[in-house]
């Protein structure tokens, strides 16, 4: 099953996919941000172009494990998702998304690209990272980690 990972953030938003075996997530697009119903209309639109059975929200929880106001803003955002996916029988699941920026941004460094392009790529890129870290989880089992 083809999977959507999203990287939620404040200006933009980081997609990700992976191939229908579930084995290899990769960069798709970053998303700016436009507010409620239309940043929930931009990922409808996704999930109907991949074809996605389920979409992995980020939830960026703080080191300890605890949520921030961050991450609820993410609850309620992944509960408005769910709502709007539910008719295309699409799941929305939440996965723990701590340092996978850092991480992105450190990937992105070392391939040499300037500040600018690291800019541009490191939320899709963070997206993939998130939904490769579910996919090596119990092979995506459809549970939440949350901790």
């Amino acid at each position: 099953m083809r999977l959507l990972g999203i990287d939620l953030g404040s200006v933009r938003v980081g997609v990700a996919v992976c191939d229908e075996l579930g084995l290899a997530a990769r960069p798709l697009s970053v998303l700016r941000r436009r507010g409620g119903a239309r940043d929930l209309d931009a990922i409808e639109r996704l999930v109907r172009e991949q074809e996605a059975g389920a979409v992995v929200l980020g939830l960026p929880l703080n080191m300890d494990g605890s949520e921030g106001p961050v991450a609820q803003r993410t609850r309620r955002f992944a509960a408005a998702l769910e709502e709007r996916l539910r008719p295309l029988g699409v799941p929305v699941r939440l996965w723990d998304e701590r340092l996978t920026s850092w991480e992105a941004e450190d990937l992105l460094r070392e391939k040499g690209l300037t500040p600018r392009r690291r800019r541009e790529r490191v939320d899709a890129v963070a997206a993939a990272l998130i939904l490769e870290s579910y996919l090596a989880a119990d092979g995506g089992s459809t549970r939440e980690n949350t901790r």
